[in-house]
């Protein structure tokens, strides 16, 4: 018996392709609801035969479909359920249904052009018995008119928002019945079987990286590490159907959204604007006219929401935005991810593994010449999945970046690369290995730029980049290391070993710099800069240690630069050249200060200060460079809650901020948001004087019982990146 959907007769299009490109989960056709074919009997009566009285889905939060699947956190009243397994439909007939004579079966269809081969439209058998990895629907039930089924969806099936159809065969054609949205059903990728490509085999990880909306970011400097809450809310209501969106708008055939390689591919380009009409602009020049700073940002909420409404980019993210947008995205179609935070992380234009840093012959940093440059850390996401197009090994851990740096295939994008090709140094699997390597081991070099226009290479660095890498550990707000997944420790053979892989598979490397590094005399120099809070004086000290016998004289040079987080300076506030003599086997300590006047003026989005110091040894003309950064120490905003912290129940939150700067506020904006617990709030407060306070009350009714949080963010004309968060245990609501 063979039921098929109707082929429209419409034009077919030139070519090979019969059938228009189905990238719309949105748009739909309507099947109709009779398809006869032939002559018709006179006396045939489609009321003879099983009519479909009313579809059940099972659908509310408590329901088993929604327990058993990890979907009773979606806030949404449609059914939600993950692919792979089996849940529960009843269908009521006009009669018994009788299995000896009555046929029918459940349809699932998607987008415009629905093509049985595609996967985009789905007729389900009823079989005897369910078969594992297979479409199928089981009777478990018939009782009275009504029929109960389970059904099994396929683990490598589309991802997205289905419709659903009852169609019943009978000897003329086949009857079907009437488009009804309330039996939509979205199926999700499902980590907890084991079929799936994005099987997760850990219930612990599982409950972090799919089913946890809310994290920690890490920023801040390798010496000075910060962190912030970031709001995922891939719960909240209308969020998975903007994810769903944003691969409309990327035009993704719906043929592909089965496959994570590909989903997480798409989403690395949309989650930027640039080029794709993606979700968020990004601003690295401190100038956020007709938009959100970055650093305001409280969570994903606002921005998905705005841009499926709006249907334009919402501006402005920097890369922790990029990141936190994009692991909502991931976790909430079901792809376990995480923000993953790589201190001194290089961004290397040529991606030669090594950032060339050219220096005057004074000294100075020529900023002309020097291209690349060190972020102070840098954001991006790591996606789980198999990798069934690499040879065995590669899958898990996959870094998806959606920050946009370089140029992938035409497109702004990266990923997915696995992080175990990256730490051996087979950069040439698929896709952008190179670059994330790059990232994670390239060699600092030192050059100087004579006035006679040669370049002569005095210093490299080789464990400057990727100093650390780090993500938010299982289960609590604190750190996990995770550097020995992407990289040897330094000096190790094994390290070497995956470096010469890299460059065999052609990554590239520059200059010769075997021999340059044997330093002709006994001087060593370090520098450290001291109670760096934000608004107060602060000191660095530079420490010259002499190990020779021979006294030497050194002509040194600071420079203090106000820089961006990427590593690209805007404005010097502090030179200093000094001398030093240092007598056999001696050390000495120079102090430079600095006063609060000399950098506030001038301060970016993150309060960074850059610290260069470079020192020429007379007698051997060796140079000794040494850069830094520091974050400043930012004050907090403060929350306190009062009242009940029970679901359903008012408690009143305050949001309190002292200004501790010498100078006003103006235009102060403070956010307060917490998944569960309040939808993204805003106020604005047209300015703050000097040692003054601001306090605002709000109240809040929570919806999630358990572990929750609440999290602020002050911006201002002059002061960003300040932050505050308050832990929650929320109680259920008491059972009467």
């Amino acid at each position: 018996v063979r039921l098929r959907m109707s082929e429209s007769s419409e034009a077919t299009f030139g070519g090979r392709r019969a059938v228009p490109p189905n990238t719309s989960n949105a748009a739909e056709n309507d099947p109709p609801t009779v398809e006869l074919q032939g002559l018709v009997p006179r006396g045939f009566n489609p009321q003879d035969y099983l009519n479909v009285t009313g579809v059940h889905l099972f659908k509310e939060r408590w329901d088993s479909n929604k327990v058993d699947h990890h979907t009773d956190k979606y806030v949404n009243n449609k059914l939600i359920v993950r692919r792979g397994q089996s849940f529960y439909i009843q269908i009521d007939f006009n009669r018994p249904y009788d299995p000896k004579r009555d046929l029918f079966r459940v349809e699932y269809v998607i987008g415009r052009y629905p093509q049985e081969n595609k996967g985009t439209y789905i007729p389900v058998p009823v079989v005897s018995e369910l078969q594992s990895g297979k479409w199928g629907a089981k009777v478990i039930m018939r009782e009275d008119k009504s029929v109960r089924l389970s059904v099994q969806s396929s683990p490598d099936c589309i991802v997205g928002k289905f419709r659903m159809y009852v169609a019943v065969w009978t000897p003329y054609g086949v009857i079907r019945t009437s488009r009804n949205p309330e039996t939509d059903t979205y199926i999700l990728f499902n980590p907890w079987c084991e079929e799936d490509a994005v099987y997760l085999d850990n219930e612990k990880e599982r409950e972090e990286y799919v089913l946890n909306d809310i994290g920690v970011i890490f920023h801040g400097d390798f010496n000075d590490i910060k962190s912030r809450s970031w709001s995922y809310g891939q719960f909240e209501d209308s969020i998975l159907d903007a994810c769903l969106f944003v691969m409309d708008k990327a035009n993704m055939d719906l043929s592909g959204r089965g496959n994570p390689i590909k989903v997480s591919r798409v989403g690395s380009a949309m989650i930027n604007a640039k080029d794709d009409e993606g979700v968020i602009v990004g601003s690295w020049d401190n100038a956020y006219a007709y938009g959100v700073p970055p650093s305001a940002w409280t969570g994903s909420l606002d921005i998905l929401l705005e841009y499926k409404s709006s249907e334009k980019p919402v501006r402005y993210g920097q890369c922790w935005v990029f990141a936190g947008v994009f692991n909502t995205f991931l976790r909430c179609l079901g792809i376990p991810a995480r923000i993953v935070t790589n201190y001194f992380s290089a961004h290397d234009n040529d991606a030669n593994l090594q950032l060339d840093i050219f220096l005057e012959e004074d000294g100075n940093v020529n900023s002309k010449l020097t291209k690349d440059s060190v972020w102070n850390y840098h954001c991006w996401n790591e996606a789980w999945m198999t990798r069934p197009d690499l040879p065995v090994g590669f899958g898990g851990w996959q870094v998806v970046d959606s920050t946009p740096q370089e140029n992938s295939d035409g497109m702004y994008r990266c990923g997915p690369a696995s992080v175990q090709a990256i730490k051996h140094g087979h950069v040439c699997f698929q896709f952008d290995a190179p670059f994330v390597f790059a990232e994670v081991n390239s060699d600092l070099v030192y050059i100087t730029a004579r006035k006679d226009g040669t370049h002569v290479v005095e210093t490299l660095d080789t464990t400057h980049i990727g100093k650390l890498i780090v993500t938010k550990e299982i289960g609590g707000d604190g750190i996990k290391d995770i550097t020995d997944t992407y990289k040897f420790q330094e000096g190790q053979e094994e390290e070497r070993l995956a470096l010469e892989t890299a460059l065999m598979y052609g990554a590239k490397k520059a200059l010769k710099t075997e021999g340059v590094l044997k330093s002709r005399s006994d001087v060593h120099m370090n520098f450290e800069v001291e109670n760096a809070v934000l608004g107060r004086d602060l000191k660095v000290v530079i420490t010259f240690r002499n190990n020779g016998s021979t006294r030497y004289t050194v002509a040194a040079y600071l420079s203090g630069n106000i820089s961006f987080y990427t590593g690209v300076s805007k404005a010097e506030f502090k030179s200093e050249t000094f001398n030093v003599t240092l007598e056999p086997l001696s050390f000495k300590r120079e102090e430079v200060l600095i006063g609060a006047g000399e950098y506030m003026g001038q301060l970016l989005e993150q309060a960074f200060l850059h610290f260069f110091v470079t020192a020429r040894v007379n007698e051997t003309r060796d140079v000794l460079a040494k850069q830094k950064s520091i974050a400043l120490t930012v004050p907090k905003v403060i929350i306190k809650v009062r009242g009940a912290q029970v679901v359903g129940s008012d408690m009143v939150v305050t949001v309190e901020f002292t200004n501790p700067l010498n100078e006003t506020l103006r235009n102060v904006w403070i956010r307060l948001d917490g998944p569960g617990v309040t939808k993204p709030l805003r106020k604005m407060f047209r300015e703050i004087r000097p040692k003054s306070a601001v306090q605002w009350e709000e109240l809040c009714r929570p919806w999630v019982s358990g572990p929750r949080k609440l999290i602020a963010s002050l911006t201002s004309d002059s002061l960003r990146h300040v932050y505050g968060e308050l832990d929650l245990q929320i109680q259920r609501r008491p059972s009467m």
